[in-house]
């Protein structure tokens, strides 16, 4: 049986190998040395990047479609560019599954075609280089979604948000590394193509479960990524790796064409949602882009609600969560959050303090409802080729029920969730709280294989909340995050057990990621906050004259 899934994961590595563009590899004694943690410099000391083909991987979407809609820049050199920083990135940290290089070059050039011809752009996204995650079906290619037993997939057809992001003349140029099981580990790693390692520190995990998509942010190897979410696996990897991130609220994205282990699981919606290594305006743009298509069309499950344009407003409240009363975050994060309040009090914003309702009572739902079946069908898939359960996998299993639940108490946990959504909204409206800033985790990032505790972001996933995830621009400093001993009383043994981990100088250089919580389909509203919020705690000039 062993051999199996070894066969398979052979199978993946040389789909992954062949795949990529054998003139931009790096030659190996060219590379940093392992002991070499932040390698986000590299590209540029490499010479394999010209100075323009720099400029344009440090550009957002936003920005490259107007250069392009101006004709001061083509797709293909775009889509060139983005592909040597994803081909470096991959040698650094082994982010990807399959790079689709050719295939994107063809389409950039199509596009450049249709811009000589008509002097007009195809559509918002001309030309914007998008990296995917794996299990996210791209037609002809394979779709193993982390499992070995799967690696022999192919996808029929594009997934419903690609199609509509390509009408919109996107380019697809590399999918990216997901955990075996897809389940809410925090670490990208599996039996097919290993593990994916953060360009911040590489002694820390990008995040999960889209971990790749973490790492080609952070690393710049596309100005926005696809991600999928179900307690925090667009948010985390967007946080760990100083990028941006959205978890929309449920049935607004179009998720048909995804490779799940439990397809028809709705008591917990999963989302698909973009990543942006520049801004929250580009978060922006990928929702107007992709709903501009009207997916409910197709996938009738979903809301048929375009996507509206709200204009950031310093006329709101702010409560900042500094605790979600279960597990303490660690001082670079009360860092942030501080560092935050203040710049946004500067700028005239009100911010109250937020104290957190239930949240045991919501992490006691959400994860009692991750695996219904008591995760036979996650084990399942792992025994038929009998792979190795890593032990990440195990870990989230381990929150499952010992058995099944039954129908009756299928039910009982959904009601609750649904009383507690409930309860949580008119909480916000009794407070006059228009928004949520809090943590997206409980440090910085975790050390690989050390993520535990994702109730910073999956409390929203229960109560299908949009959060987006931005960089605060501070990173962790041993000099200013120590913490003695005498302080530290922890309150719990899920505290304690998080507390253990923390010295300052494991998380040395990680960028410290912020999260804000809107409303319940407050969607365009919460990504409108979030550009002003982002802007202000960033010092962007153009965020405090909005």
């Amino acid at each position: 049986m062993a051999a199996i899934w070894k066969t398979q994961a052979l199978k993946a590595q040389s789909i992954l190998r062949e795949s990529i563009p054998k003139q931009w590899i790096v030659p190996v004694d060219k590379l940093p040395p392992p002991t070499q943690l932040n390698v986000t410099d590299f590209p540029r000391k490499s010479g394999m990047l010209s100075e323009r083909e720099l400029a344009i991987t440090g550009m957002s979407a936003t920005a490259l479609v107007a250069a392009m809609g101006e004709g001061k820049l083509s797709a293909e050199e775009v889509v060139v560019a983005f592909l040597k920083q994803a081909v470096i990135g991959h040698q650094l940290l082994n982010f990807a599954t399959e790079f689709m290089a050719e295939k994107a070059i063809s389409r950039a050039k199509e596009l450049d075609q249709y811009f000589e011809k008509t002097g007009k752009l195809i559509g918002p996204l001309h030309g914007v280089p998008i990296s995917v995650k794996e299990h996210i079906g791209i037609k002809g290619l394979t779709l193993n979604g982390g499992y070995a037993t799967w690696v022999d997939d192919i996808a029929m057809e594009d997934a419903l948000l690609l199609q509509c992001l390509a009408k919109a003349g996107a380019v697809f140029h590399v999918r990216t590394n997901q955990p075996q099981s897809l389940m809410e580990h925090l670490c990208c790693s599996n039996n097919l193509t290993g593990t994916t390692l953060n360009p911040f520190n590489r002694t820390l995990t990008p995040g999960g479960s889209s971990g790749g998509e973490g790492a080609s942010m952070g690393f710049k190897c596309a100005p926005l990524g696809i991600g999928t979410d179900i307690g925090g696996s667009i948010r985390c990897p967007a946080a760990f790796c100083g990028a941006y991130g959205f978890r929309p609220t449920a049935r607004r994205n179009p998720s048909s064409g995804l490779k799940l282990p439990e397809p028809g699981h709705e008591s917990i919606l999963g989302v698909i949602g973009p990543l942006a290594s520049q801004s929250v305006e580009d978060l922006d743009l990928f929702q107007r882009a992709a709903l501009a298509q009207e997916p409910w069309d197709i996938e009738t499950s979903l809301v048929p609600a375009p996507w509206r344009r709200v204009s950031p407003t310093k006329d709101m409240t702010v409560a900042i969560m500094w605790d979600d009363g279960c597990v303490r975050p660690y001082p670079p994060v009360a860092r942030a959050l501080l560092y935050a309040q203040e710049k946004l009090l500067a700028a005239g914003i009100k911010v109250v303090d937020w104290e957190p309702y239930k949240h045991a009572h919501g992490w006691e739902i959400i994860s009692s409802l991750y695996f219904p079946d008591a995760a036979s069908s996650q084990r399942a898939l792992i025994a038929e080729t009998g792979e190795p359960i890593l032990p990440l996998t195990e870990w989230a299993f381990q929150y499952s029920r010992s058995v099944p639940l039954t129908v009756a108490e299928n039910w009982e946990l959904n009601f609750q969730r649904d009383v507690y959504r409930d309860e949580y909204h008119a909480l916000m409206k009794s407070r006059g709280v228009d928004f949520i800033l809090c943590p997206a985790y409980v440090g910085a990032a975790a050390v690989l294989g050390e993520s535990h505790y994702w109730n910073y972001t999956a409390i929203w996933n229960i109560l299908d909340q949009p959060a987006v995830v931005f960089p605060s621009g501070l990173i962790v400093d041993p000099t200013l995050d120590s913490v003695r001993d005498s302080e530290y009383q922890p309150r719990s043994a899920i505290d304690e057990r998080e507390w253990k981990k923390y010295t300052p100088e494991r998380y040395a250089g990680a960028p410290i990621g912020l999260q804000l919580v809107g409303k319940h389909f407050r969607d365009e509203e919460t990504l409108a906050a979030a550009k002003l919020v982002s802007a202000v705690v960033l010092g962007r000039t153009e965020g405090a004259k909005l």
